[in-house]
């Protein structure tokens, strides 16, 4: 697909996607989709959100096809196309404007159904969160597809320089020795957080007019100049208006430090635009079950951001068995060290600190918050059993965080030491074990753990909440004893490459983190009386939920396999056009 007819379709979908934001600035209402027309009343449900089975959208039973389309177009863009193209985006492939595109018409057209079905239902649920958020995460993606253009262009702009100003073999052979482990198969950089191949600093690919070639009489040289404009007469687009505006105002804005800021801001966008619908779907799903009313607004908060937490925490364990991160050591492999990686990846602490680091963040910032759902009345059993779970998490995460500490570790070693300066005949006895080359920390998995014995012994006022509780509690468990097998097989064969070791064991932890997040989600007490009111039960929800899973993990394999794909084909392009 010609550079044009790229740039010419981001417009035209751009266009697509802006068409309700237009059409809704009309009425004076936001939404994403399930937006409701603010004229139209319905009867306020109490305070609790149960009396007298309030109205939701999902019992509606009008103008279902305009929301289903909305529903599978926005999972189709959001679910299937988003992922892919920020993976292309990250490998810089040829392929990433086209994917964007097709992001774009497809959200654009969910946009339009929930539109359409916004002002053809009545409003039954005011105020809502998802409405709003949708229309920014929308705008967002624009942004991000802006910058992408700004740097596609700028790439364009760069192979089309003077040849002098490309860089020799020479000195392309030379920065590959030094790149040699972000160079092989797992190729990755900071900036795409262990998920891509190496991206040039923007500023380095902008494109800076060559200086004109003189003949030996200090005379321009004729030929050569006819030779740099020839670029020029091609053009972006063909030569045509919109190239122009681009070479005139693109190129203003290609200084190092401008080129620096976009690729900084585009780098962000596409590290938490998944987060972001992930946040928008969810707040979808509460407002279409007509649920998080009142006071409940705490409990779902609390399940949705907490389970959510566990939810990624086991796509990223997946993405790290895949070899995300290795250069930071996380993939339980052997970390790079300078300058095969840069200086400062060889001063990320392990992922284990991090774990840790987050779970005692979790218990620090949480023990005031597990009253505010029933602020000024006494506190209850569950109550207690809550505060403590955080102060659980507070201790757990802070000696997770001692024993990574690698200061710590010295002064324990002190005795040993002392010891050994009196004697060092027996170099080889004197050598640090080789499993100190990785961490091995079980309070993350013991914290872990223990939350989910408690979870599946937690009182609950019904049946169903009970079982729920249960399952994601045994998944917790369950993930905990797979990474102890990890822990077991690291401990008797510790890795010796820089790629990832692949423990199978970390594959169960993984579905089990996975799963268990999304069960924990819709364990909260409004969501388990929506599936009891409509005549569903825990193992209903319980199979839905690992069957989601398991495509879940499957399509994120498929991502990482497109990327590896995208930076392969690169590769062999760039190597071929030096030759």
């Amino acid at each position: 697909m010609r550079a044009g007819g790229i740039v010419v379709a981001t417009t035209a979908a751009l266009l697509v996607g802006a068409l309700p934001l237009v059409a809704g600035h009309g009425d004076g209402d936001m939404g994403m989709g399930m937006g409701m027309d603010m004229d139209m009343s319905s009867p306020s449900p109490s305070a609790d959100g149960h009396a007298g089975q309030p109205e939701s959208y999902f019992r509606l039973g009008q103008y279902t096809g305009w929301i289903l389309a909305h529903i599978a177009l926005m999972v189709i863009a959001w679910v299937v196309v988003l992922p892919p193209a920020l993976l292309l985006s990250v490998a810089r492939s040829r392929y990433n404007l086209p994917a964007q595109v097709l992001f774009h018409i497809v959200n654009g057209l969910g946009m339009f159904t929930g539109f359409v079905y916004n002002h053809s239902t009545p409003d039954l649920y005011e105020k809502n969160a998802h409405h709003p958020l949708g229309w920014i995460i929308s705008s967002v993606t624009v942004l991000w597809t802006i910058f992408s253009v700004f740097t596609a262009y700028s790439d364009y702009r760069s192979r089309r320089a003077a040849p002098e100003q490309r860089p020799s073999l020479a000195s392309m052979a030379q920065y590959s020795v030094l790149q040699q482990y972000n160079e092989q198969e797992s190729m990755r950089l900071s900036r795409d957080s262990g998920l891509g191949s190496s991206r040039q600093n923007s500023s380095d690919s902008v494109y800076q007019k060559p200086k004109e070639p003189q003949s030996p009489t200090g005379e321009q040289d004729d030929n050569s100049d006819s030779d740099i404009e020839e670029p020029e007469r091609s053009g972006f687009l063909g030569n045509n208006g919109i190239d122009r505006f681009m070479s005139r105002y693109v190129q203003r804005m290609s200084t190092p430090r401008a080129s620096t800021i976009i690729g900084g801001a585009q780098a962000f966008l596409e590290k938490v635009l998944l987060l972001l619908g992930f946040a928008a779907f969810c707040t979808g799903f509460i407002t279409y079950g007509g649920i998080a009313r009142g006071v409940q607004v705490f409990s779902i908060a609390a399940h949705f951001v907490k389970g959510g937490i566990f939810f990624w925490y086991g796509l990223l364990t997946l993405g790290r068995w895949m070899g995300a991160f290795g250069e930071f050591g996380w993939a339980w492999n052997i970390r790079p060290d300078y300058p095969v990686v840069p200086q400062w990846k060889t001063r990320i602490p392990s992922a284990e600190f991090i774990e840790s680091f987050v779970i005692w963040l979790y218990g620090a910032s949480n023990v005031f918050l597990e009253h505010l759902d029933n602020p000024g009345a006494e506190w209850t059993p569950q109550t207690f059993e809550h505060v403590s779970i955080t102060v659980l998490f507070f201790g757990g995460g802070l000696l997770g965080m001692l024993i990574e500490s690698k200061w710590i570790r010295e002064f324990m070693n002190t005795g040993v030491v002392r010891v050994g300066d009196t004697a060092v005949t027996e170099e080889d006895v004197w050598q640090e074990p080789k499993t100190y080359n990785l961490s091995l920390n079980p309070m993350p998995a013991l914290v872990i753990m223990i939350l989910g014995i408690m979870m599946s012994a937690h009182h609950q006022n019904s049946m169903v909440s009970t079982m729920m509780h249960s399952q994601w509690g045994t998944l917790f468990f369950a993930f905990a004893v797979a990474r102890a097998a990890t822990y077991l097989l690291l401990y008797l064969k510790p890795p010796t490459s820089h790629f990832s070791a692949r423990p199978p064991s970390e594959l169960v932890a993984s579905f089990c983190l996975t799963s268990g997040g999304l069960m924990f989600m819709v364990s909260a007490h409004d969501t388990v009386w929506a599936v009891e009111s409509n005549g569903l039960d825990a193992m209903t929800i319980f199979t839905v939920t690992m069957g989601l899973t398991g495509i879940v993990l499957a399509w994120e394999i498929v991502c990482f396999a497109i990327k590896g794909w995208a930076v392969r084909r690169e590769r062999a392009g760039a190597g071929n056009a030096l030759l």
